[in-house]
């Protein structure tokens, strides 16, 4: 993947300029820049290998290829869990001793239940000499979705679908799935224990808090059942009489003072800051003016959408050249229409409605996966003249918004972006690019 950014010169192709800034975004958090360097000694024992999330796979070839070259005799197993189309498929990379398996995302599935079963049986019985390495990212919660007792996988998957619907932010949908689960909320650690545990993490969660990353299947925490059951009559979702007695009875969450957790470390790998900074850098470097708004923005999709309208309207008036106004995070789309969208498209939207064909603004938002929402596209892009398009087509932004269908209206205008899954993921990457008033 070419990387580089040429320097900025309005008369060239904006969009593609986008494109390849994104692409400088996704390679600085992808996880064969990341694994090699953090390989620690061979433990005594064995070395046993778990995880889950969307760049599990790659985590675990980057892992093994590092391993291969520096203690290949050392022993090495274990397995992981990728989305469905996220292993290793079509890679110039493969694992012959982690075995890599592949699930469903967002929606749980019993393949992804069947792997959170392995996994706590691949840690069984180990001991002080040996050491687990657990390769977590951003999508594995749903991706090892293991019930706790009582609790039925059917049940599991009807308030996740709920969750997803509601407009929740992701800590509250991480916290319910946390409490429901029979390996997440460190337990996956504690079953390992007295093995030490070793957490490679890439996060996607806004903050950057490791225990909220896939739910935290190797960390400690604090939240309490109530704290979940506080979420789902929040937002009136079905409680089954199961889950109700679960979470009103239960007390068996490990907690941050657990013996398990005395020898475990965590290592943050990549973050969306550090997607942001290389943007910002190579931008730079090509002579744009950057604002970095922050890693970490939630909300509703639309009206993040809408806000960064006003703040890109006011921007030609601060600076004399090109300006880009970067941004990551996790938005909420509270799905109220049948139609086909993701959280980055419906902040576009909310963006391109906003603005009105301003001259001179064009924008990106993809999410760092490749995946946005449960679509084939990464996100969507737009110029100022998609407006004129767009109203030539007889598309109305309020129309397609109302039935949460930006999907397909940035198909009807050829503007969806689609790479694929990237095999990584810090969340949102969102760009919007000013240019003077008078180029």
């Amino acid at each position: 993947m070419n990387t580089a950014l040429p320097p900025f010169d309005p008369a060239m192709d904006v969009a593609a300029w986008l494109r390849r800034l994104a692409d400088v975004a996704v390679a600085a958090v992808h996880p064969d820049t990341l694994v090699a360097d953090l390989l620690p000694d061979p433990p005594p024992g064995r070395t046993v290998v778990v995880g889950a999330g969307k760049a599990a796979a790659a985590m675990a070839a980057a892992l093994e290829r590092a391993w291969q070259d520096r203690c290949p005799e050392a022993p090495l197993s274990g397995l992981v869990v990728t989305r469905y189309a996220h292993g290793l498929q079509g890679l110039d990379a493969e694992c012959s001793t982690i075995e890599v398996l592949e699930a469903s995302h967002p929606m749980p599935d019993d393949l992804g239940e069947k792997a959170a079963r392995r996994m706590l049986e691949a840690v069984e019985e180990l001991t002080e000499d040996d050491r687990v390495i657990a390769l977590i990212s951003g999508g594995g919660s749903a991706l090892m979705t293991l019930p706790a007792e009582g609790i039925s996988l059917a049940e599991k998957q009807a308030i996740n679908h709920a969750l997803l619907r509601c407009g929740a932010p992701i800590s509250q949908i991480n916290t319910v799935r946390r409490h429901l689960s029979a390996i997440k909320g460190g337990r996956l650690a504690v079953a390992a224990h007295p093995a030490q545990v070793v957490s490679w993490l890439i996060s996607d969660v806004p903050g950057d808090e490791a225990s909220l990353i896939a739910s935290g299947p190797t960390l400690p925490d604090s939240s309490t059942p109530a704290d979940a059951l506080a979420v789902l009559e929040q937002y009136a979702i079905a409680i089954p009489d199961s889950v109700r007695r679960h979470l009103q009875e239960s007390c068996d969450a490990p907690s941050p003072q657990d013996d398990a957790f005395v020898r475990d470390d965590s290592v943050m790998l990549a973050r969306a800051n550090d997607a942001l900074d290389a943007a910002r850098q190579a931008a730079e470097a090509a002579g744009v003016t950057v604002s970095v708004l922050g890693d970490d923005l939630e909300g509703e999709a639309r009206e993040l959408g809408r806000g960064r309208a006003r703040l890109a309207l006011d921007a030609p008036a601060e600076s004399g050249g090109p300006r880009l106004i970067l941004s990551g995070g996790e938005t909420s789309v509270t799905v109220k229409g049948g139609g086909r969208g993701g959280r980055n498209v419906e902040y576009l939207l909310g963006l391109f409605e906003a603005l009105e064909g301003a001259r001179g603004i064009h924008a990106l938002a993809i999410d760092t996966d490749g995946i946005d929402g449960s679509e084939d596209n990464a996100g969507a892009l737009f110029g100022p003249d998609d407006w004129i398009r767009a109203r030539e087509l007889g598309l109305d932004p309020a129309e397609y918004l109302s039935r949460n269908d930006a999907y397909t209206f940035f198909q009807a205008l050829d503007r969806l972006i689609v790479t694929g899954p990237t095999r990584t993921n810090v969340n949102d990457f969102r760009a919007i690019l000013v240019l003077p008033r008078t180029s």
